[in-house]
């Protein structure tokens, strides 16, 4: 196996001091008043030689790794594969890489992440908190490393945060259902501790009890598919069921969508369903889910920026971001108003 052409090789081939070659291949040519044939021959070099930077070395040097961190608690749900995606392009913007680290929805897992990921030399992170404990997230950035939070947060945690809005996008969606004239609205929660679960719940109640509806229902306890699945399953079984449901997420309304399949139940003309969340294969559901939909790409850009305004302008001031969610409507929501 043939050794990795260096710096020492180019000098060589070149006639050039290594000095100089160090200067030009790290761009501070210009600076030392290098000449642009210098210059070219050394790249010209470098190029035939397949020269690769030695990035350790140069982190060595500088102190930054050139790497952030990113934990999601599942990258199988779109969403958080989206949020990876977003957060990945804008750290690249900025010369870095991201390690992406997946928590599976469990804080012991995202403990072992955590832990895994800041001891390779990180510059910075950015995390979904799973759980409800940030005891382990508050000592990573009091140790110097930069933190913030990105869609789950904590209120009483002196932490960076950038969500959407997930109260009024709630309050929005149910009282879409409700001026379609629905009023027994069963909603479907995700993880009842974190707090986009907590502000959705919250934004649900207080739009029936703004509209005088006290009876209705909020199920569930996980962002999931077969959370949506078995709730949707209780809900059909009941009685006197609901005509409309409100999931708290889109892996939550695959579960619903499935139920509902199975159980012969026809999207609108039987039920009614509303989601939170958006993703372009809900335009290819028959029929096209009607949605709140959070401002992902905004999101993630500024959580990154805020990130890098610590990093490269120690700016270690807490900054706490909600941006306003959008009602999309399209075609499961049934209006009843006409039938009253």
């Amino acid at each position: 196996m043939q050794p990795r052409p260096n710096i020492v090789d180019i000098a060589e081939i070149t006639g050039f001091s290594i000095t100089t070659v160090s200067r030009v291949l790290n761009g501070k040519a210009d600076k030392y008043r290098i000449s642009k044939a210098t210059q070219d021959k050394i790249k010209s070099a470098a190029e035939e030689l397949n020269y690769v930077p030695n990035e350790f070395a140069r982190n060595l040097r500088s102190g930054k790794s050139k790497t952030i961190a990113l934990i999601v608690p599942s990258l199988k749900n779109p969403f958080f594969a989206e949020i990876a995606s977003a957060v990945n392009t804008e750290v690249r913007k900025y010369g870095y890489i991201t390690l992406i680290g997946d928590s599976d929805d469990q804080i012991e897992n995202e403990k072992t992440e955590l832990l895994h990921l800041t001891s390779r030399n990180l510059d910075g992170m950015i995390i979904v908190p799973c759980g409800d404990e940030w005891d382990h997230l508050i000592k990573v950035q009091e140790s110097g490393l930069p933190l913030i939070c990105i869609d789950r947060y904590f209120e009483d945690a002196n932490l960076s945060h950038v969500s959407s809005d997930n109260y009024e996008g709630a309050y929005s969606a149910t009282k879409y259902l409700i001026e379609q004239g629905h009023t027994d609205i069963a909603s479907i929660q995700g993880i009842r501790h974190s707090t986009p679960n907590i502000q959705r719940v919250k934004g649900f109640s207080d739009a029936m009890a703004d509209a005088g509806i006290t009876d209705y229902s909020v199920t569930g306890d996980a962002f999931s598919e077969q959370n949506g699945y078995l709730e949707t399953k209780l809900l059909l079984r009941q009685k006197k069921r609901p005509s409309a449901i409100f999931a708290f997420s889109n892996m939550i309304a695959m579960g619903c969508l499935k139920a509902i399949k199975e159980e012969n139940v026809n999207i609108p003309e039987d039920i009614s369903l509303i989601t939170f969340d958006d993703n372009p294969y809900l335009n290819y559901i028959e029929p096209p889910l009607t949605c709140i939909s959070q401002p992902v790409e905004d999101i993630c850009k500024i959580a990154v920026k805020i990130l890098f305004s610590n990093i490269l302008d120690h700016d270690k001031t807490p900054k706490h971001v909600l941006l306003k969610s959008t009602l999309k409507v399209k075609a499961s929501v049934r209006n009843l108003s006409y039938l009253r």
